[in-house]
Parts: C-alpha cells; sequence; structure tokens
C-alpha cells in the first residue's frame, strides 16, 4: 500500500504521511536481548493481525514445531527454556492469517534447583483462613472462592475483602511440615478489578518453623502508603518481637497503579539461616528484577508445630471499601 499523498499548492509540494493502525504482536516481557533466568515472564497481547481480529496467541523457541497455544489475545505466563541463547517467537493468529514477533533471550541457569520442594496450584487447596490483621487500623472481613473466571490455568482464589478505615484481611494456609529448608522461591499471578482504587497494600508472606522451634517470618509487600516493596523484619527479639516494614530503597510499587482487569506475575527470592536471619534478595513484578539484597532478623518464639504457611495480605485504603483480588498460579518451592 502506498502510505504517502501527494497534494499540490501553487508552485509547493506537500508530502503527508497516512500511519497505518498498529497491528501485530506487542511484547512488553522479556525484552530484546534480555538475559533471564528459567523460568521468565513472558508477557504478550495482540487485538489484530492483517485486520484481522486475533482468537488465539502462542509461543515457541529457536527452530521448534511445539507451539504453546492460548486462546485468547494476550500472554501471561511463567517460561522455562534451557540455559544458553534462544529466539522467543510470540504468535496470534486471526482469521487465515498469522502473525510472529520475535525477541532474543539468554537464559541462565533456574534460581530453583531440580531438588527443591516444590507445590503448585497452592491456591486451589482446602483450609485456607481469614481473619482481621490487628497490626492495620480499622476493621476488615473477607469471603474465599474458587472460580473458573478469571483464571489462568483453570481453578483461581477470589478474596473479597471488606474494610474500614484502613483495616487490612489475612488469608493464610498451612501447607507443608519442611522445617529444615533454608531457600525459599514465592511465584504467584494476581488479578486485580476495577476495586483495586480502595487497595493500599498486597502482601506476600512466607512463615516457617525453624529445627529449633521459633518461627522465621518473611514477607514482601507493594505498598500504596510508601509507593515502595517493603519487608518485613523482627526490631525486637525471639521473645519479644516487634514486627516492622523496612522500605527497600530505590525501588517503586503501588499496587492501586498496577493495570487493572489483567493478571500480574509476582516473584520473590529468600533466604534464612539457622539463628533466624532473613535475606531478601530480589523481587520481580510482571518480570521486572527488583533487587532488594538486605539481611535482617526475622525469627519469634510463637509456640507453633512444624509448619510452613503462605499468606496474602489485602489492605483497604481509606474510610470504607470493598477490594475483589484474584490468586493463581501459587507456587512456592523450598530447599
Amino acid at each position: 500500500m502506498n502510505i504517502f499523498s501527494r497534494l499540490t499548492f501553487g508552485s509547493s509540494v506537500v508530502l503527508t504521511l497516512a500511519v497505518p493502525a498498529l497491528a501485530g504482536v506487542t511484547i512488553v516481557s522479556p525484552a530484546n536481548s534480555a538475559t533471564v533466568s528459567s523460568p521468565f515472564t513472558l508477557s504478550a497481547s495482540a487485538a489484530t493481525c492483517s485486520s484481522q481480529t486475533v482468537v488465539s496467541m502462542g509461543y515457541s523457541f529457536d527452530s521448534s514445531v511445539d507451539t504453546i497455544v492460548f486462546s485468547q489475545q494476550s500472554i501471561n505466563t511463567s517460561v522455562a527454556a534451557s540455559t544458553g541463547a534462544h529466539i522467543l517467537h510470540v504468535k496470534a493468529w486471526g482469521k487465515g492469517v498469522s502473525c510472529v514477533t520475535d525477541v532474543a533471550v539468554t537464559v541462565t541457569s533456574s534460581i530453583i534447583p531440580s531438588n527443591a520442594d516444590t507445590l503448585s496450584a497452592i491456591q486451589a487447596l482446602s483450609g485456607w483462613k481469614g481473619e482481621h490483621d490487628t497490626g492495620t487500623p480499622g476493621s476488615s472481613s473477607g469471603s474465599m472462592t474458587l472460580v473458573a473466571s478469571p483464571t489462568l490455568y483453570g481453578s483461581a482464589r477470589e478474596f473479597v475483602t471488606s474494610f474500614s478505615n484502613d483495616g487490612g484481611e489475612r488469608y493464610s494456609l498451612a501447607f507443608s511440615d519442611n522445617v529444615d529448608a533454608q531457600n525459599f522461591f514465592y511465584d504467584a499471578w494476581v488479578y486485580l478489578t476495577s476495586s483495586a482504587s480502595d487497595l493500599a497494600n498486597l502482601e506476600f508472606d512466607i512463615n516457617q518453623t525453624m529445627p529449633n522451634g521459633q518461627t522465621v517470618l518473611t514477607g514482601v509487600q507493594c505498598s500504596g502508603w510508601s509507593g515502595v516493596w517493603e519487608y518485613t523484619a523482627n526490631e525486637g527479639s525471639a521473645s519479644s518481637p516487634q514486627p516492622a516494614w523496612i522500605k527497600a530503597s530505590g525501588t517503586s510499587c503501588n499496587p492501586r497503579n498496577w493495570s487493572q482487569n489483567t493478571w500480574h506475575h509476582v516473584q520473590a527470592s529468600i533466604s534464612r539461616d539457622d539463628s533466624g536471619s532473613v535475606t531478601y534478595h530480589t523481587v520481580w513484578l510482571d518480570g521486572v528484577e527488583v533487587p532488594l539484597n538486605a539481611t535482617v532478623y526475622g525469627a519469634a518464639s510463637l509456640g507453633w508445630g512444624p509448619v510452613v504457611m503462605t499468606q496474602f495480605q489485602v489492605d483497604g485504603y481509606g474510610l470504607s471499601g470493598d477490594v475483589t483480588a484474584y490468586l493463581d498460579a501459587l507456587q512456592i518451592s523450598m530447599w
């Protein structure tokens, strides 16, 4: 198609450029020539392809004929790949047409070793409990249910939180008795609706009883109050804990700014030692790596039995409101 038109006014010639509507595959993450660890986040979308409405998308690597296909106009998924240099082909299909955008990626070795104790689809397990977090002001209540939509893999957990005066609701599940693991990798997908305007913080925790009987408390949160990532620490002692949130300097995060009605990928790498000191290595949001590199004390004498627990907390923002959030593909690895 000729995208130039020529207009003549007297002795002057004016060339105008008609820019066609954008179409095809848009890749948000990973960036071209990025170095990523496996698994990494693939985030891409395509509304039209060669003027046809896109009905499905997919991806493949290098010269492989194996293509992972999604019957939708966007992809937000965790992708595993072997170490080394690859060409990632991200594809979209409409009626009788196809579009492809390629990105080059270099995959480093996985953070998670092959001998890790990994539990997947934790959001679908029974036994989740909700309670008001007395560390927040005001009051809160919550309800939970498994839903088939929205979902990435067939079964997401819906959390509906009602609050007053900035109250927060904590949702918890004990899922393991592994007291020996010292390294943790948190991996989850979160979906927010328009109710996110009433959201102050989103918190992601792993709590573990250690062999000495103390419980190490770890957690990161995207804080709408400070506008940064924060991590939890015990600023007291094991017998007299004083939990506190520490602001991660040089970071940026506010859940009210997250895109709504779409899935977001949250990951965190954390470790602890025998004395209960916790090192927060890195968090990722939608594949963007945010180094924390902070070590704090995190143990408390709570009298718990051998248990590993995860918590997902929703804190309200304002005098009152209701927040609906979804959690899917929650996977925690320990080693």
